[in-house]
């Protein structure tokens, strides 16, 4: 009784090992036939083909390293990057400000002999934490880490289907682009409000070079559209290069930083507006699938998501640093000391496979809604801070 079912089963079986087989026949078919014409050349040819075959897979091959290892990645970068840890007696100084004032004014000294007043050490001012944490943001995506969306493959996408719609090696490169979106509005601000005196002075050339160097396309590699151009990274850099000359420049009290509570709330808009972006994104995402752990567009929304909100934890922590005066006399230290808890906690969200699930489902998560609530709260604390700013 029991043979025609497995007489069934079996056959379905059996019809399913060669619909298989035909999957495969089909997607190994065009390099059997390369293989065969490749057999059937001279050995020059073979050489030639050889050698660009082994280039290939040596592109491919550093493509898949550069995407899975991910150098210097620390969500605590903030306390290595801050000078106030070095220099205590600038900790209460508002970016740009002269520290030896602050430290109290002892710039004289009397000498051995006639008791005469020495000459007055050189002023020294402070740093601006925001511009430096900027260069280390940009520092750790193009030299700690290899730029990845102007390579060659990821250009070149899997098989002409861009990386961003495959659940493949897209991650570090959306987490990169999410940080560059940050920088791109930090260097913004910097030029047109805090580094100018009451947005009417000259603009600092060194902000403005920043601010058109990471301006540039993110995606060009040595040739474009329009011919030979520069590759992203080595733009980048030189971003790098005129954020720590602005701040060589701060130091020496030659530059401008104007460290006002107008400033600091405008700023903190601009995050807040950038952020309700992004959230809007997820959301976006999460209306347009519910494939759980098959949406092969959620990893890079995600990334992106999470790129920025690593990008922000950095920049304001750098902003309490810059604006210290202020945030104490205007009592915000425990409403920023929350925001930066609730930002550091939501950093330590790294899952390993993105899902993408309907929110009411048992089964499939949704990390793309937790990473929007996790936006939503940091952006909650900087418009209540915003608003205290604003009485």
């Amino acid at each position: 009784m029991l043979d025609p079912i497995v007489n069934f089963v079996t056959r379905i079986f059996h019809w399913i090992g060669r619909g298989i087989g035909f999957v495969i026949g089909i997607i190994l078919w065009p390099f059997m036939w390369l293989g065969r014409w490749y057999m059937q050349r001279g050995w020059i040819l073979r050489g030639i083909v050889g050698l660009i075959v082994l280039w290939i897979i040596g592109l491919y091959g550093y493509f898949f390293y550069v995407t899975q290892f991910w150098n210097d990645f620390d969500p605590d970068y903030p306390t290595r990057t801050s000078q106030d840890a070095v220099a205590p007696q600038a900790a209460n100084v508002l970016a740009g400000d002269p520290i030896s004032a602050a430290a109290g004014g002892q710039g004289t000294a009397s000498n051995d002999t006639g008791g005469a007043t020495a000459q007055a050490a050189p002023q020294s001012c402070k740093r601006s934490e925001i511009a430096a944490v900027s260069a280390f943001l940009v520092d750790f995506n193009v030299n700690q880490n290899a730029w990845i969306s102007s390579m060659l493959v990821s250009k070149l996408g899997f098989f002409g289907v861009p990386w961003r719609n495959t659940p493949f090696f897209d991650n570090k490169a959306a987490f990169q682009l999410g940080i560059n979106q940050v920088m791109r509005r930090t260097t913004t601000e910097l030029v047109d409000t805090l580094g100018r005196t009451r947005g009417t002075s000259r603009i600092d050339q060194n902000l403005q070079d920043a601010r058109t160097a990471l301006a540039w396309d993110e995606t060009a590699w040595y040739i474009g559209l329009r011919g030979p151009t520069r590759p992203t990274p080595s733009v980048y850099r030189e971003a790098i290069g005129r954020l720590n000359a602005f701040n060589v420049s701060l130091e020496k009290c030659q530059a401008t930083f104007d460290a006002r509570a107008d400033n600091l709330l405008q700023f903190l808009d601009r995050i807040a507006g950038d952020m309700g972006s992004t959230t809007d994104i997820l959301r976006g995402q999460i209306d347009a699938s519910d494939a759980g752990w098959f949406d092969p567009r959620a990893d890079d929304r995600f990334w992106f998501a999470y790129g920025q909100l690593y990008a922000y934890y950095g920049i304001l922590q750098a902003t309490r640093f810059d604006f210290s005066g202020i945030i104490r006399e205007r009592n915000l230290t425990a409403l920023w000391d929350t925001m930066q808890t609730q930002m550091r906690d939501a950093l330590n969200m790294q899952p390993w496979i993105i899902s993408n699930g309907n929110e009411s489902s048992f089964i499939f998560p949704s990390h793309l809604a937790t990473m929007g609530f996790n936006l939503l709260r940091a952006r909650s604390q900087i418009v209540e801070i915003r608003s205290v700013l604003d009485r």
